[in-house]
């Protein structure tokens, strides 16, 4: 059993990557292989989901595919390349990284791409299995400034999951994915949190205060332009931006423990683990 993990350079794919190590062969798509960071046990082979002329040799012999795509206009486009190319070689079954909420009716235009990406995923004939995580704590990481942090929820709840619950529970279907196949997990965190709480466990961690300064959608979308984003990102944050202030990201379940076994990691836990990056922030 060969496993192929697209995005392999990302931070929810570098997750799996380590989560598979030693469990089965494993095989990662990097568009340049010299700029891959090498994890022991991970065959490299390049490609691009963008031209799928460059794709039969890497799914050569695989038989379980990770498919995650990057936020934007063109990832319908990647995982169709990509679910053909899977086709093609044989695979058998194919665990794709959708979004919360995804729908053709969804709030944000990106929960409305992975809708189209799961529908053809779902209608191809090959086996699979669909996760669409909540927020990902990870991304607080690189939203605390000072004694400030900002974020994407405005002043609602919103569940947050540890990108390494994510790989966890991707890595359990990877290896044996027969118990899972047909079936869309959205995987969430043990709670919904406001990012006040947040700001109240990082001030607890770090000693020191740290406040949640709540942006309007409009105020999101401004900062994230100075900030040098591209308007289709900005836009597309910006509407998760309101999605949240009316409770889109509000959800609890127990999906990750029924596929792993434990509960999810708590903000709280999160936090804690990445003290000494908080403490520098």
């Amino acid at each position: 059993m060969t496993i192929l993990v697209t995005g392999a350079t990302g931070m929810v794919s570098s997750e799996v990557l380590r989560a598979l190590a030693g469990k089965a062969p494993v095989r990662a798509l990097v568009r340049d292989k010299s700029r891959a960071p090498q994890i022991d046990g991970v065959e490299y082979v390049e490609g691009d989901l963008d031209r799928p002329a460059t794709l039969p040799a890497a799914f050569d012999g695989v038989t379980t595919l990770w498919l995650l795509t990057p936020m934007g206009p063109l990832a319908p486009s990647q995982s169709a390349n990509a679910v053909w190319a899977a086709k093609q070689a044989g695979v058998r079954h194919i665990v794709r990284l959708s979004a919360i909420g995804a729908a053709h009716d969804a709030p944000t235009r990106n929960g409305r791409l992975h809708a189209l990406s799961d529908a053809e995923l779902q209608n191809s004939g090959l086996g699979w299995t669909i996760l669409r995580p909540t927020n990902f704590m990870q991304n607080l990481l690189s939203t605390l400034s000072g004694e400030e942090l900002y974020g994407l929820y405005g002043e609602g709840r919103v569940n947050g999951i540890d990108v390494r619950d994510i790989a966890e529970v991707a890595a359990e279907i990877l290896t044996a994915p027969e118990p899972h196949a047909g079936k869309v997990y959205t995987l969430a965190g043990p709670e919904s949190i406001t990012l006040h709480q947040a700001a109240e466990e990082i001030s607890h961690a770090v000693g020191r205060p740290v406040r949640y300064v709540p942006q309007t959608p409009g105020e999101t979308l401004d900062g994230l332009l100075q900030a040098g984003l591209d308007e289709w990102m900005a836009e597309a944050l910006a509407e998760y931006n309101a999605a949240y202030g009316i409770g889109f990201g509000d959800v609890t379940n127990d999906h990750v423990s029924s596929v792993i076994g434990r509960s999810p990691r708590s903000i709280a836990e999160f936090v804690r683990d990445h003290r000494q990056h908080f403490a520098g922030a």
